[in-house]
Order: C-alpha cells, then structure tokens, then sequence
C-alpha cells in the first residue's frame, strides 16, 4: 500500500546482451513496458553510431508506408483497424519487408503516372470537343462569313471607294473562366481594340489531372488581321495560361475532327476506368494491412533507436544498456528478458545486475483509469521529488468536494453525472472510435473526475437544498406561523396578516414558532425568505474558512511523513511542530470560535453575540477594551496572547534556530562526524534539500547481492558533500518562513472562494429561472403550452451552457487553484522529472516514436 501514497521504488540496472539476443530483449522490454534506458553514447553523433543504418532503413519503410495511407485517404477509402497487436519481426525479415513496400510503391506510382497522362490527354480531347462545338456555332452565327475566304471578284474601277475583301486569322483555346474579365481587358489594350473575341462558358467542371480538383473554364476564339497581332495574341495567351488548340477553317474539317475526337475520348474513357478499377484493388489490399504494417515498422525502429543507447563491449559481441525500473517489476523484467533470449534461440542467458548510484532516479506512480486522470492533475504541477508523498490519493476526495462546494446544486450535479456515466458506460467503444477531436478526448480522459464531481455536487446540493435554484421541501419546514395567531402565547397576528402584509417576520423566540432544525441541508422557507443571502452569506463564509484551514492543516501533517521518510528529524523539530503550531494556534483557533459561536448562542442570546471577524483583529492588536465587541466567553484574553505569543515564537524557529542548526550540523558532520545535540541526531546523511534515494539500493545490494558490503559512513558522506552557504540558507530559510506566514493568512482568504462561486453559482440559476422559466409559467391556455414548450428549451440550452459548462469549468479553475497553491505547496515541492519507460503503446495509441 506504501506505493500507492508514494511513487515507486526505483533501482538503476544494467543489462547485459548477447549480439544476436538484444534485438529480441529489447522488443520484449518494450511491449512490457517497465524500463527507461538512459543515453550511454552522448557525445558520439546520432550518425555514428552502430544501428544508424537499420534506422534509416526502417524510416525508409516508414516513409513509403505513408505514402501509400496517403493514396488511400485520397481515394477515400477507410482504413481497417482490428486493434491487432502484431509481433515484433525478426531483423532478417526487414528484407522481405523493404521488397514489399518497394513493389507496392512503385505500382502505386506507376499507376499514378499513367493515370494523370491519360487524364491530361483525356482533357485536352475534351476541350478540344468543345472548342470544335463552339467554334461552328460561332461561325454559323456571322453574317458575313465571306470574310475568312479570299474573295476572288475584280475590283469595280467606277467605285473607288470600296475597299477589298480581307482575310481574318483566329485561334481558339480554354481559359480559366474567372480569368475571362481580365484577359478580354489586356487584348483590348494591347492590339488597341483591332481583335475580336468570341467566348462561351463551358457548362461541365473539368478535372485537372494534377490536383484532381474541379475547375470551371471557358472557350474563347479571337478574331485577328496580320502576323504581328497573331504574335501580340498568342504571347497574351501564354500569359493567361489558356491552352491553344487548332481549329480547322472549313465546317467539314471540323466536323471530321469532332468526330475522331469523340471516338477517342470513348476509348479512352474505358483505359481510364480500368486503371482506376485496377488502383482501387491495390489500394483495398493494402489498406487491410497498412496499420499492421506501421506497427511492425514503428516497433523496429523504436528497437534499433534504443540499441544505439547502448554500449558495445571489446568483444563485439555484448551490449551494455542502463535503465532504471521498478524494484518490485524486477521479476518480470528478468522473464522477459528470459523470453527474448529464446526467442532469439541465443544459448547464453542476459543478465540483469543492480547497481548502485546517487542519481536522482525518476518518478513514477503507477495508476489504472480511474486514478490517471487526478495523477494528471498533480503533474500538471510538477512531478513529484522521488518517493515524495504524492497528493493524487487524496486529490480523490478533496478535488471533487471542493469542486461540489462551489457547485452545489442538486439539478446540476445529476445532469453531470449522468453525461459522466455515458461516458463511463460506453468507454470500451468510444475507445475504440479513437476520435480526434481533442476536446473530446480531454473531457473523456477526465470522465471518472466528472464523475466524482457531479455525485459530490448532488450531495451539496441537499445540503444546500438547492435543485435548480428551488428548494425541496421533502420533510416539512421547521417554521411555523401557526402560534402567531394563538394570543395565549403572545401572537397578535390574524388570518388579515398574512393578506394584507407581503414581508413579514418570523421570531423564533416565540414559543412553536421555530419547531427544530430540518433533518437534512438548510430549511426550504429560505427559499422565499427576503434575507436569505444574509444568512446564506454568514454560513457559506463560516464554512469555507473551516473546509480552509483543515484543508491546509492536512497538507502540513502530510509534510511531517515526508520528513520522516527521509529522516530528517530538524525538519520535524524545526519545520513541521513551528509550522503546525502557528497555523492551529490562529487559524485553528479561528475555526474553533467558529463552532463555539454556533454552539453557545441561541435565538434569545444572538443579538449579544460578538462579531468574530472584529474579535480575531482584536487578537492581533491586543485589544480587548472594545466595549461594542464583548468576549466569546471566560477567560478569552489570557488564552488569546497566549496564542499569539506560541504564534510569534516559532517565526524564529524557523527563521534563525533552523539556519544555525544546519550550520552547526555541517560543522560537526565534516570535523567530527556524527554527534548528538539537544537529543537531535545530527549527522542525518544529505541537507533538507536533497533526498535520501541510496539507502534502499544500498540495503538491498547488500542484502542480494554482496552481504559483505557496508553501507557508506556518515563521515565518508559528509566528505562529498558541497561546501555550506550560510548566505545562501539563511535567505532560503528567510523566504520559506515569510512566505509560510504569509501565505497562511493570504490562503486562508483564498479559500473564500469557495463562498464566493457558490452565492454567484445559485444567484446565476436563480436569475436564469426567473428569467426565462418564470415567463413560460406565466402563461395559461394552449399558447401558453407551447409558449412554454419554447422557454424550457431555451431554458435547457441556457442551463447546460452557462451553468454547467461555464460556470462548472470556472469552478474546476478554482477547485484546482487551491490544490496547487493552498494545499500541496505545505508539503509538495514537485521539482522531480517522470519515469518514461520503453513503451510500445504509444505506437499501438497511434503516436510516432520520437
């Protein structure tokens, strides 16, 4: 159980690999999942090392097998995904692999070569079609079509003034129709309007075999006197991009081509669904294989990347790898290794041998679906220091209440709980949808926090009874209005009271007016009481300051665990008993008045009852002459300096006598080795900023391994460690005390938040009931039914936006602000770096290895 309140116990290892067994070893470590191999080439060049090549080969694979997801994704073909975890293939099987991949590329381009050819043929054939079809008709729409033909008639010499029949030149050709406009204004003003243009819409999108996208053009035919505006022509069609296409000049030629024309786009049409047939089939094949064969190659490569890690003995034939891994995952570490080595049919076995070290080993918590998603929230922080106490446990509990303080609403918490429970029911099959919206994916990694936070939020919302903004009133209210009208009893009000009044005041000192508390959360008359947030204020303050400081104090206990732990008894004597004291002898001390206050004042007595906010500033300023503030009860203003004198002394505990301490302590570890002082073992191994991570590797070496071996001596220690920095502690020990004693003060008004969101989370929903319900019922008839059919939507739609989405996101902010800052940072430094093991499931997640 110690592991799941603390990170792993973590040992560094080597491996030690026969040539023709690391393949195997490594592919077994990694599907396990239970080793982080650590870098032993850093200086030799990523180029340099022993496996570079088989890399570059697997990115080779890599690169043609995306190539091919990516012919498949265009041709919209889906993918098959069977979620099959293929094994790992032998070295000698990468050459069968790399032919594969090979041949299926180049069909693939082959394909695609001739396909665009015969699509870029079969376009020019088609807008020749229609270049053919819109040149006749322009030609059949002239007047004059006398024009193109040389006339063969004599000048008459008795009209002078008649000028000879000219002969017109014209191309035709395609142009983009959105480049029509422009392309009609340059001819203008090149040939200075001595061009005539003819152009007609081409109703039918064109494919372009390049892109493949659907682009809408145009036939144009240009009309033109002489070779020099024949030139000018064809240079602007250059320029515009437009295609040219002959065009015969008599109607018979035309007619011929057209139909050649036609002929040949039938048969081409037919080799083109044919290759397309023939792709199709090719690209089925491979897409029921192309993921197992990412897995393959991905694994490969992750394999080769981790044996350049390693070392290469002078034999050639060994690899040395470090890898640090969980002491109780040893076994199975040394099974899989057992595996692989069969596997690779090598005779000699790998061996696994603990070493010892002063590194700082990573963190790492094991956690299941469930306690992943709080463990994200902790390291989102910061990762722990190895073998802190970790907060993930206890973020469990305390996350989801604190999150339901401020979104106490019974309502609300049900319609989150219920679309957390999809979420929780469904999670096999929306697992295996893998979307990628990555908003999705966030709230369905948190949906067992959402879980926890809407049955949290159903529970304070009956102690709020509060269900939507109304009361329930399941058990009846404990105010009555009935004595009012007894005169035995000291009533004067009537039946013509409660009519003729609309605010009236109940006393609960009137006998039977008040009959006792509701059983369960506060009473429903409040609901409709005029000083409801007046009393909703005062307890919703009260309560938050208590959640507050017991909150804190429990991170404060927490610390003591840590320093026991790491035995470091100065942080007990000097650290958490200073700590613990100054908090509970304040703002314990604020809390108890709290509970006294509630407990030691009734109805008739509440109207004497001091004002606890004027009396704990009393308390600072020792002051206690206040005649409109009397004392809480006997006694109080010994107690009170006393309180605060027990508050003032451990400033310089922690501030001064820690500081001298450590000095001392260095002192005496490096002179005389380890003492006593004051009762307080002092040569306690490394200074508070450092951890104790060797002894456990060094007790278990010695008990496994070498019984004969001794742990370090103190002395032998102290040697190693760096020279004392009185300056640098002092002004380290200055900042942790002055911001632990400020910070008590500023978190505890920090946790007024939780007052503070929950009167604006219940104002929000009341107002949104009044302003949109409230109207809906207000109607009567069957308009008003479906008047009110309309409000409730809208009111649905308001509710889950607003209320749930933003003001839940909001509140979550907040639930997470005072765990990082109120509540961890009392026992949680979080400057630790996470275990990162060699792991196959991220490639099996569809994440590339880096």
């Amino acid at each position: 159980m110690g592991e799941l309140f603390r990170s792993e116990e973590m040992t560094l290892a080597q491996l030690f690999l026969q040539s023709e067994a690391a393949y195997c070893c490594v592919s077994e470590l990694g599907e396990i999942g239970m080793v982080q191999f650590r870098d032993l080439n850093p200086d030799v060049n990523v180029f340099q090392r022993k496996f570079v090549n088989e890399v570059r080969r697997c990115e080779e694979m890599d690169r043609k097998l995306r190539f091919v997801e990516k012919e498949i994704k265009k041709a919209n073909i889906q993918i098959i995904d069977t979620g099959e975890n293929p094994e790992v293939p032998f070295p000698r099987d990468m050459i069968d692999m790399e032919a594969t991949f090979e041949k299926l590329e180049n069909e693939l381009k082959e394909i695609n070569t001739n396909q665009e050819a015969l699509k870029k043929n079969f376009l020019e054939l088609t807008e020749l079609k229609h270049i053919l079809r819109r040149t006749q008709q322009f030609f059949d729409e002239m007047e004059d079509p006398s024009l193109l033909e040389e006339s063969s008639m004599p000048l008459d010499p008795n009209e002078p003034t008649r000028v000879a029949p000219l002969r017109l030149g014209f191309v035709a050709g395609v142009i983009g129709r959105e480049r029509i406009p422009t392309f009609e204004r340059m001819l203008w003003r090149v040939c200075r309007g001595n061009v005539f243009l003819r152009q007609a819409d081409i109703e039918d999108p064109l494919e372009d075999p390049a892109t493949g996208d659907q682009v809408h053009k145009s036939v144009f035919i240009i009309f033109f006197q002489g070779d020099q505006l024949k030139n000018r022509v064809k240079k602007i069609c250059e320029g515009f991009r437009a295609t040219l296409y002959p065009c015969p000049e008599t109607p018979q030629e035309r007619k011929e081509m057209l139909a050649g024309v036609n002929t040949r786009i039938d048969d081409l049409q037919m080799v083109l669904n044919q290759t397309e047939d023939h792709r199709q089939r090719v690209l089925q094949a491979a897409a029921k294989t192309v993921r197992v064969w990412f897995i393959k190659v991905r694994k490969m490569k992750a394999i080769y990347h981790t044996l350049n890690l390693c070392n290469i003995d002078v034999t050639q034939k060994c690899l040395i790898a470090e890898v640090w891994c969980p002491v109780s995952d040893l076994d199975a570490i040394q099974f899989a290794l057992r595996r692989g080595t069969e596997k690779s049919g090598s005779t000699v076995p790998s061996i696994l041998n603990r070493m010892q070290t002063k590194q700082t080993p990573p963190t790492y918590n094991k956690t299941n679906k469930f306690t992943s998603g709080f463990q994200n929230i902790v390291d989102a922080y910061g990762i722990g220091n190895y073998r802190e106490i970790n907060p993930a446990p206890y973020t469990i509990i305390t996350f989801p209440f604190l999150f339901a303080v401020m979104f106490g609403d019974l309502g609300h918490g049900t319609l989150m709980t219920c679309a957390a429970l999809y979420l929780v029911l469904r999670e096999s099959r929306l697992m295996a949808q893998r979307s990628d919206n990555e908003l999705f994916n966030m709230v369905f990694a948190g949906r067992y926090i959402i879980l926890l936070m809407g049955i949290f939020s159903m529970y304070t919302g009956i102690i709020y009874n509060d269900c939507f903004s109304k009361s329930l009133n399941a058990f009846g209210s404990g105010w009555s209005v009935r004595p009012m009208f007894m005169p035995q009893r000291g009533g004067n009000w009537t039946p013509d009271t409660l009519t003729g009044n609309r605010i009236l005041q109940l006393d609960p000192v009137v006998e039977g007016v008040f009959k006792g508390p509701y059983p369960i959360g506060i009473d429903p008359i409040w609901n409709i009481a005029l000083n409801k947030l007046t009393f909703l204020n005062s307890f919703k303050m009260k309560m938050s300051v208590i959640l507050g400081v017991i909150h804190m104090l429990f991170g404060v206990t927490l610390s003591l665990f840590n320093h026991l732990y790491f035995q470091k008894p100065i942080n007990i004597y000097l650290g958490f008993i200073p700590e613990i004291v100054f908090m509970s002898s304040l703002f314990g001390y604020l809390a108890i008045l709290i509970f006294y206050k509630w407990l030691a004042y009734d109805a008739q007595t509440s109207r004497e009852a001091p004002s606890l906010l004027i009396a704990f500033i009393n308390m600072f300023l020792f002051s206690y002459s206040d005649p409109t503030n009397k004392p809480l009860y006997r006694g109080q203003m010994g107690l009170q300096t006393f309180l605060v004198l027990i508050a003032l002394a451990c400033v310089p505990c922690m501030l001064i006598v820690k500081t001298l301490i450590l000095r001392r302590q260095y002192l005496w570890r490096k002179h005389l080795g380890t003492q006593n002082f004051g009762g307080i073992r002092v040569g306690n191994g490394p200074t508070e900023d450092e951890a104790e991570i060797i002894q456990h590797d060094q007790l278990a070496q010695q008990s496994d391994d070498e019984p004969e071996r001794s742990l370090l001596s103190p002395a032998f220690k102290a040697c190693e460690e760096e020279e004392f920095n009185f300056a640098d502690v002092a002004v380290h020990q200055a900042i942790h005390t002055i911001e632990y004693c400020l910070g008590c003060i500023s978190n505890t008004a920090s946790y007024l938040r939780l007052w503070a969101l929950s009167l604006a989370h219940a104002q929000l929903s009341e107002v949104l009931w009044t302003m949109v319900m409230h109207i809906g019922f207000s109607s009567r008839g069957l308009a008003g039914f479906f008047l009110l059919s309309i409000f409730f939507a809208a009111f649905a739609v308001l509710t889950v936006a607003i209320l749930l989405i933003m003001e839940g996101l909001s509140a979550f902010l907040h639930a997470l602000r005072l765990h990082w800052v109120e509540f961890q940072n009392k026992f949680y430094s979080g400057q630790g770096f996470k275990f990162l093991p060699f792991t196959f499931e991220s490639i099996l997640e569809g994440r590339s290895e880096e």
